[in-house]
């Protein structure tokens, strides 16, 4: 029988370790990110993120009980910057708050962003698929994109639009127009966080290297709300907010950033 692992008092992130040991472990995230006690690394400044997404037709969009998510089919792939391999797309999702103040999983300065999206990849260049990478200490690689609430997000509209038809876990959909995943990210790509982490929920494998963008996205009020409409039967019908897991410690860790900071 699986764990019904969530984030509710009962089955919330502080309760994950009893199921899952790992969630102690050295390597855990999200962590804060304080850009004052970051590491300038020229070598990523150098070597630019290479990030060559492709249109997804029929985009399949799910709530899965704790999110949702939609799934990549085409070999859209990231390489360069922290990587010494090529990762291929395979699915993202967000993690938002039931109020604007809280929400992300990552904090930036300690602070809080209204939701934080995150596009998964694996390492397609040393394994076959991402069941195979999950585990392993190279086998993934995560943007992490804070997301403020502003103007509306043209290319999250589609995303967004659909929410209705996946209000209960394990509903899904597919997307009647192209989309482009690129239009998820940041203007400016090239300057990020990386450091060596897990995923955030469970089985929290510490397995990713993050790369975080210091630069937001906007989506409107009517996005976020159209987020936090989405249900979950077994937490008994409440709708699917604040799902994230708070900042972990840094440990022995360092952060490290591709532009130098502003004086």
């Amino acid at each position: 029988m699986s764990v019904q692992w969530g984030y509710a008092n009962s089955n919330g992130p502080h309760t994950w370790v009893k199921s899952f040991p790992v969630a102690a472990g050295i390597r855990q995230s999200p962590v804060n990110i304080s850009a004052k006690t970051s590491i300038y690394d020229d070598d990523l400044a150098a070597n630019p993120i290479k990030i060559v997404y492709l249109p997804e037709k029929n985009m399949a969009v799910v709530n899965n009980g704790h999110s949702i998510q939609a799934n990549a089919t085409e070999e859209s792939v990231i390489s360069g910057g922290p990587l010494s391999g090529t990762y291929r797309l395979q699915q993202f999702h967000l993690h938002w708050g039931a109020t604007d103040d809280v929400g992300s999983e990552h904090t930036i300065n300690g602070t809080c962003y209204s939701a934080e999206l995150h596009l998964v990849h694996f390492n397609c260049g040393k394994y076959k698929t991402i069941a195979e990478a999950v585990d392993k200490p190279d086998g993934l690689a995560v943007f992490g994109v804070m997301v403020e609430i502003g103007k509306e997000h043209a290319g999250f509209k589609s995303i967004t639009d659909v929410a209705s038809k996946v209000s209960h876990k394990g509903q899904s959909t597919k997307l009647s127009k192209t989309f482009d995943p690129s239009c998820l990210l940041p203007a400016d790509t090239s300057s990020y966080w990386t450091y060596p982490g897990s995923l955030t929920t469970p089985p929290l494998y510490e397995s990713v290297t993050w790369i975080v963008f210091s630069k937001a996205i906007s989506i409107s009020r009517e996005q976020i709300e159209a987020l936090r409409s989405l249900k979950n039967e077994e937490q008994g019908g409440k709708h699917i907010v604040n799902n994230y897991r708070p900042p972990l410690p840094l440990g022995d860790r360092n952060i490290r950033c591709s532009c130098a900071r502003e004086a």
